[in-house]
This record gives C-alpha cells, structure tokens and sequence, in this order.
C-alpha cells in the first residue's frame, strides 16, 4: 500500500493537495521489483509514467549504435510523460535491488490534466529539462565523435613527420660513424695543405648545393655516369654512394679533381667521407622537416582549441583559415584541392 507521505517526498508531487494524491495513488498501480526483474523493455508501447519509491534501478539500451546506461533512484519519474510523443520506450529498465514502483497508465493522461493541473505543468517541465539534457548529451555525443575522428587524424598527420624524424636519427648515427673512419683514415696519411683544401671545398660545394635534378630520369642517369666514373678508377663497389650523389645533383666531372690528385685509397676515403656528410645535410633536412611539420600540427592544436574561448577577439582571418586547414589536412589528400586567392 501506498502511503501519501511517500509520494509527497517525490519533488513533483511536493505540497498538492491531498486529494489529488490521494486520486494519483488509486489510478496507479504498486510494482514491488526483485534485483534484475525488468519492468519494461526497450520497444515496448510507451503506456505508462513510472514513479521511484524505493530502491535503485537502471535503465539501459542501444541508441545510436552506443549503449546508453541511467540510473533512477527514488524520487525519480520515468517512462512516458503527459503530451510526450513517445511511442516505444527506447531504452529497457530493470531493478538493481529490490525496489518499489508506482506504474501510471498513459491512457489516464487526459484525467490527469483536468484533475491534477499543477502536476501536470511539472511534468511538462520535468519533459521539457529530458528533452533539454537528451538534446546536451547528443551535442556531447556528437562533439566526442567529431573530436575522435579529428585526433584519428591528426594521429596520422603526426605519427608521418615523427617517423620520418625516427628513422633519420636513427640512420644519422650510422652515416657519422663512417665519417669518423673516414676521417680518421685520411687522418693516417700525409696529405698536402692543397689536398686537404680541395677535399674541404669539394665537401662544402656537395653539402651546401640545393640543385636538385628535375625528375627521377635525370637522377638515374647521373647515377650512372657517376658509377661509370668511379669505376673506371677501380672504385667498383661504391654503387651507393653513386646513387646518394646523384640525388644532390652531384656532377661527375667534380669529382675528377680528387682523382687528379689523389692515390686510389686516399680518393676512396674522402669520397667515402664527402659521401656520408652529403647525407648528414640530407638527413638533417629530413629532422627538421619533420619537427617543424610536428611544431606546426602543435601550434595549430593550440590555437584550433582555444579559438572559441573568448567570446569576443580580434581574429586574423587569414591565420584562422591556415591554421584550420592545417588541422584538417588529412582530410584535403582524398581528391581535395585548396586554391588560394
């Protein structure tokens, strides 16, 4: 038996009028729930209000693909409420312990409303604080997707340059150490000043050159007359560093002069040493493209993030639109094209 102090305690039934309770109670009927019965189901006819007297229960459903969980306590009104469109409950509810539950059928709405006015007006505002919350966690649900999708790409965006960076570094340790032998190599033999300066020359003119050939074609062609060169003074295993010369758009005929004044073993240490600082450069380039691809994906999160927190800011267009499109880069490789005027 329902006691009218019980519902009383109920926020939405606070201060009515004894009568109208009392009218509530007879039209209602007492759930008495055990841990894990279920009192309704998700798709059931949405046919009735539902009022928490006692003990803890859990609604629980698939919507959207998510699973969505919301626990009810006493003093809480569920299920369908007066001028709500629900037709199927989405969602279905059970007992977590044993409970008490007051089922109002929809079908006495109608008297509801002619004999219960004030509760009806916060029934319709209890609905209209569902609709406003449901509305809150779509938004929220809506956010956590776009903001999963963005950090997938960005994910990508910066695992791109860090690798790149990863496996520069980890190739730059090998290339100094063939530099130390091959300093260390020249450093056994009597070299003349004019052999160390051409040597020195021929290092800072490779390093610091950035022609690069036009197309892969031209590359491969001046990796061969490059072989070819070193080969006709019995150079005949350094194929390699033919093909990391040619791609600084090293000529041939520069490398006459080392030959010119040079035994073969000594040509073949500085060549060896000139090689490996040419990639030095090369993979220096490619750390610092790297990080600073990283630094910009960085600055751009920052601003990207905090760019609507100020309600009122003076804004670079221009800077916003990069930054945006910076973020969003990921997105611009699948056929789309950004003209700027």
């Amino acid at each position: 038996m329902v006691e009218k102090a019980e519902l009383l305690r109920v926020p939405v039934f606070v201060d009515l009028p004894d009568d109208q309770i009392a009218w509530f109670i007879g039209q209602a009927e007492e759930l008495r729930l055990k841990p894990g019965d279920t009192y309704f189901r998700q798709g059931d006819p949405a046919d009735a209000m539902f009022v928490v007297l006692e003990g803890q229960l859990q609604a629980r459903g698939e919507i959207g693909g998510e699973t969505v969980v919301i626990a009810m306590k006493p003093g809480d009104v569920t299920g369908v409420l007066p001028f709500s469109r629900m037709k199927q409950f989405a969602v279905g509810a059970r007992a977590v312990t044993e409970a008490r539950v007051l089922r109002f059928p929809s079908s006495l709405f109608p008297d509801l409303v002619q004999k219960m006015p004030e509760q009806t007006q916060r029934l319709v505002g209890l609905m209209s604080d569902r609709i406003r919350e449901t509305t809150r966690l779509e938004q929220q649900r809506d956010r956590l997707a776009s903001l999963g999708k963005l950090s997938a790409g960005l994910a990508h965006e910066l695992n791109n340059p860090a690798s790149a960076a990863k496996r520069a570094t980890s190739q730059l340790r090998d290339v100094l150490t063939k530099i130390r032998d091959a300093s260390h190599e020249l450093g056994r033999r009597d070299l003349t000043a004019a052999q160390k300066s051409e040597i020195e020359k021929l290092e800072a003119s490779f390093v610091q050159s950035s022609e690069v050939p036009p197309d892969p074609l031209a590359v491969s062609d001046l990796e061969g007359h490059i072989d070819s060169l070193l080969r006709s003074h019995g150079q005949n295993d350094l194929w390699q560093m033919a093909a990391d010369l040619a791609r600084k758009n090293v000529k041939p005929e520069a490398l006459e002069s080392l030959f010119a004044i040079l035994d073969s073993d000594t040509a073949r240490a500085a060549l060896v040493r000139i090689a490996a600082s040419v990639e030095v450069a090369t993979l220096l380039n490619q750390i610092e493209s790297g990080t600073s691809r990283i630094s910009d994906l960085v600055r751009a999160i920052k601003e990207y993030t905090f760019m609507d927190q100020t309600p009122i800011q003076n804004v670079d267009i221009v800077k916003s639109l990069e930054t945006t499109l910076t973020i969003l880069n990921h997105k611009l490789k699948r056929g789309v094209v950004v003209q700027r005027d």
